[in-house]
Parts: C-alpha cells; sequence; structure tokens
C-alpha cells in the first residue's frame, strides 16, 4: 500500500484542505509524508488571498509549523523546499516523483467552478498524465479549519476496461486497511446519454442501439457480481449496483446516496488538456462533487 506520501502546500488555506487526508491515511498506512513549497518565478504577491511564500527560509518555517499542527507529534513529516525558482509549478512537482520517489500525492483543486477547472487541469490533470504516481484532490473548502476527513465508505465506479480495473486492487487496498466499506457502481448509458461517439448512431438506430444497450446492462451486472463476490472472498464489506444514465451525474448521485468519503477512479489521464476534458469522466466527477477523488493512473494492458 501507499507507504510515502507527498503533499504540495504554497502557503494558502486552500491548499491545506489536504492536510487532514494526508495526516489519517499516514496514521492509517504507517506512511511518511513529504510536505513540499516550490518556489515559483515571478509569482503573485497573494495566492488565494493570502501572502505568497517567496523567501526559502521563511518557507521552511512555514512547513515546520504545518508539521507540528496538521500531524501527530512524533509522526514522520519530513519538509523540502525547492529553492530554484521554476516557471512550471506542475512540472517541477512531477519532477519530484523522481527526487523524492512518493507513492502518493495528497493535493487540493485550488478553487471552485471555473477556477477550480482551469488549475486542476494544469496542474493535477498533468502530474496524472505525465507521471506514474496516484493522487488525491481533496476539494477545497473556504473556511477557516480545514474539514475532517475519513475513510469509511469507499465508491469505486467500473466500465468495464481492464486498464481501467487497476483501480480496483488500490480501493481493495485501501478498504482492508482502513475497515472501510467498498461500492462498486457500474453505470451504463441510456439513448440519450449515450456518449458523443455513439450518439449518431443511437439516433439512426435507436431499437438496435437500445437493445445492445440492454444487453450491456445484462453484462454489466454479471461482471459485477463476479467483483463483488470474489472481494467478499477476501473478507471485505463490499456491494455493488448497476445504474441507467449519464456516467458522472450517477457517479456523483451514487457517491451521495452511499455516504462515500472518497471516489477511486482509473484514468488514462491524456496529456492534451483538450482530450482529458472532453469526454473523460474523471474531470466530470472532480467538478461536480466535493467527495475527495483518488486519481489512479493506469497504463494500456500490453498483450
Amino acid at each position: 500500500m501507499f507507504e510515502h506520501l507527498l503533499v504540495p502546500l504554497d502557503g494558502s488555506s486552500l491548499a491545506e484542505a489536504a492536510l487532514p487526508a494526508a495526516a489519517h491515511l499516514a496514521q492509517k498506512l504507517d506512511a511518511r509524508v513529504t510536505l513540499v513549497h516550490v518556489i515559483e518565478q515571478d509569482p503573485p504577491r497573494e495566492v488565494h488571498g493570502q501572502r505568497h511564500l517567496v523567501d526559502p527560509d521563511e518557507a521552511y518555517a512555514y512547513l515546520d509549523e504545518v508539521a507540528g499542527r496538521a500531524f501527530p507529534p512524533g509522526a514522520p513529516v519530513q519538509r523540502h523546499v525547492h529553492t530554484a525558482a521554476v516557471g512550471d509549478l506542475a512540472r517541477s512537482i512531477i519532477a519530484h516523483q523522481d527526487e523524492l520517489a512518493p507513492d502518493l500525492i495528497v493535493m487540493c483543486t485550488h478553487g471552485q467552478s471555473g477556477l477550480r477547472t482551469r488549475l486542476f487541469g494544469s496542474v493535477a490533470q498533468q502530474i496524472i498524465g505525465l507521471g506514474n504516481t496516484p493522487v488525491l484532490l481533496i476539494q477545497p473548502e473556504r473556511a477557516a479549519v480545514p474539514p475532517g476527513f475519513a475513510c469509511r465508505h469507499l465508491l469505486l465506479p467500473l466500465d468495464g476496461d481492464p486498464d481501467h480495473e487497476q483501480g480496483l486492487a488500490v480501493a481493495a487496498g485501501l478498504a482492508g486497511v482502513c475497515g472501510a466499506s467498498l461500492h462498486l457502481a457500474r453505470v451504463v448509458p441510456t439513448l440519450r446519454t449515450l456518449p458523443g461517439q455513439h450518439r449518431a448512431s443511437g439516433r439512426l438506430l435507436p431499437g438496435a442501439t437500445s437493445a445492445l444497450l440492454d444487453l450491456a446492462q445484462d453484462d454489466a451486472e454479471a461482471h459485477l457480481h463476479e467483483q463483488v463476490a470474489r472481494l467478499q472472498a477476501r473478507g471485505l464489506a463490499v456491494t455493488g449496483g448497476v445504474q441507467r444514465g449519464d456516467p458522472a451525474a450517477t457517479i456523483v448521485r451514487t457517491a451521495k446516496r452511499v455516504g462515500a468519503d472518497l471516489v477511486v477512479l482509473g484514468t488514462h489521464g491524456r496529456t492534451g488538456l483538450e482530450a482529458f476534458w472532453s469526454e473523460s469522466v474523471a474531470p466530470q466527477v472532480i467538478v461536480r462533487s466535493h467527495v475527495p477523488v483518488l486519481l489512479v493512473p493506469v497504463r494500456k494492458s500490453v498483450v
């Protein structure tokens, strides 16, 4: 399971929304934590309404204060300040994957609505697309104290793609370590919610397409039943269900219905921003929900 968590911080209270999740998982997983601050070239005077940290000594002092405040005494928390100013924050964090070798990055999406979309796309999306490390994204809250984090109920959406189901091992591992329940979800589109590349054929051949979707639902139910039974045999508390509709919207509703503390998604994280946002379910779930999302980068299987 995860043994080393990396938490990028910029000095703002919004970025600190990632700290409760990092502290909770570090304790559950007996993992060490590295807090990172990257000095930026030509930084703004303020970040999210707070003074930007541009001095290395000040940044080290800040990370020391955070370590003492957000983690219990004696917790294995390290600090790292990248003192050489960089112009590309995302690529700097990616570079630290090789330097510091974390196996999980915990970070905030840094904004809401349009701002959240832009910043998620430019930072976390690049980390997923260019790196190989899972990223836990915490939705920010404009509150004086970051909201707490628990790992009691996990939601894992599946789509039948064997590559995407590489996230299944991560979700099952977390559920076992944290003593959490796990809900597996499959979503089969309706005629109205078919993705763009299939929408035209659905309109031209509605009867045939409806029959194919019904068959897809039967296959999804059989596949889900098999996965649930396999995980239950390992002693995990697992449930599952198949629903019809828009995948992202249905996942968001299901997360609320089952009381999910965390949604685990496997994603190819295409490196092109337009490609990533066009049809991918993961960013749509992130934008529509405030439940933390664990993005697990997957790679195409070689046959």
